[in-house]
């Protein structure tokens, strides 16, 4: 059986020379292991190394994918304090490989998979990854939308009462079965939405620990990645999405925080770190904490359901892998539903 995810390099690598300054001949092509959403390639060629990031083969659901967004806002990052990869091409959707992808300069950096950081030495650079992680956040809140071209990037206003309606949808397209306690959360939270604020910002949509670079050596943030579900939003969407994981369990399946004791490893609280990123926006606190948290855990649980969704069709990025989502939906559920129970 042919792996669909696998691309052509012969056809690949003339296209990309041609296209590319200083590409050189494609040597090789390694597909990363990790991610469910959009397959990512390491690209080998004379002259270096190079990542492209595609959509995925096979049928998909609407608004989902969108590799275009994703060169865009990333382009658009370049020279702000927000670091990012450097933009090389994006191609159409008639491409070599038959789905549109984009291809970037190849970051040297060091991705930490697991947030207890088990490997790192000490608790002073544990402290500082987490601080730097934090100070990124806050400046990608504080972008200049406007200024960078992207004032038409999401819709002003709403915007959890849209996010619901969309990830709802979303869903309710990739659903396999009835999950009782992902039906009651839908429903608390479309009549538990706060009064609009007028707080817009760009969002990056999956901001965590595992979908950025660290400088190999210093604790600092030198690319932040997977850009996907980034649109103009509001900015508590995505401290709440971070926060999510210093309560998912600390297991393989989630590497959450749940059951870490965050200060003699080095790791700031939840608390800590929601006060540190208000200092550096000059607020005093976040108001409807309990919303913001739970509407993450319920956005995270409709990504996981379509990537199950997508490993039962045959389309998902790591298959194995994507088949443990559909578990995964029933435990976020769950704790939300605990979260709102408990408020």
């Amino acid at each position: 059986m042919n792996d669909p995810n696998v691309l052509d390099a012969a056809v690949l690598g003339p296209y990309l020379a041609q296209r590319i300054d200083e590409f050189g001949q494609l040597t090789g092509v390694e597909k990363f292991n990790s991610g469910q959403s959009n397959p990512t390639y390491l690209l080998k060629t004379t002259t270096g190394r190079f990542v492209l990031r595609a959509k995925p083969p096979g049928a998909l659901l609407k608004s989902a994918h969108q590799v275009d967004r994703e060169y865009r806002v990333m382009k658009a990052l370049e020279g702000t304090p927000v670091p990012v990869p450097q933009m090389l091409h994006l191609s159409d959707e008639d491409s070599p490989i038959g789905r549109q992808f984009f291809v970037m300069k190849f970051v040297d950096g060091r991705i930490f998979w697991d947030p207890a950081l088990g490997e790192v030495a000490t608790n002073g650079e544990r402290t500082a990854i987490y601080d730097s992680m934090n100070a990124t956040l806050a400046q990608l809140h504080e972008i200049d939308i406007e200024a960078r071209g992207l004032g038409d990037y999401g819709k002003p206003g709403s915007y959890f009462e849209r996010q619901i309606n969309r990830w709802t949808s979303q869903y309710r397209a990739s659903e396999t079965g009835v999950i009782p306690a992902m039906n009651r959360l839908i429903e608390w939270l479309e009549v538990n939405i706060p009064a609009d604020d007028g707080l817009v910002s760009l969002v990056h949509g999956d901001y965590r620990l595992d979908n950025m670079m660290f400088a190999p050596d210093r604790p600092q943030v030198i690319a932040v990645l997977d850009w996907e579900l980034s649109t103009l939003g509001h900015p508590y969407s995505d401290i709440a999405y971070q926060c999510m994981q210093w309560r998912l369990p600390h297991t393989s399946g989630f590497r959450g925080l749940g059951g870490i004791d965050r200060n003699a490893v080095g790791i700031p609280t939840e608390e800590e770190y929601v006060l540190d990123y208000c200092r550096r926006r000059r607020i005093s606190h976040i108001d409807n904490w309990t919303f913001y948290l739970a509407f993450s855990f319920f956005r995270l649980a409709a990504i996981c359901q379509g990537v199950y969704k997508r490993a039962i069709d045959g389309n998902a990025s790591n298959p194995e892998k994507a088949r443990t989502y559909g578990e995964a939906v029933h435990l976020l559920a769950g704790l939300a539903v605990q979260l709102i129970d408990g408020e």
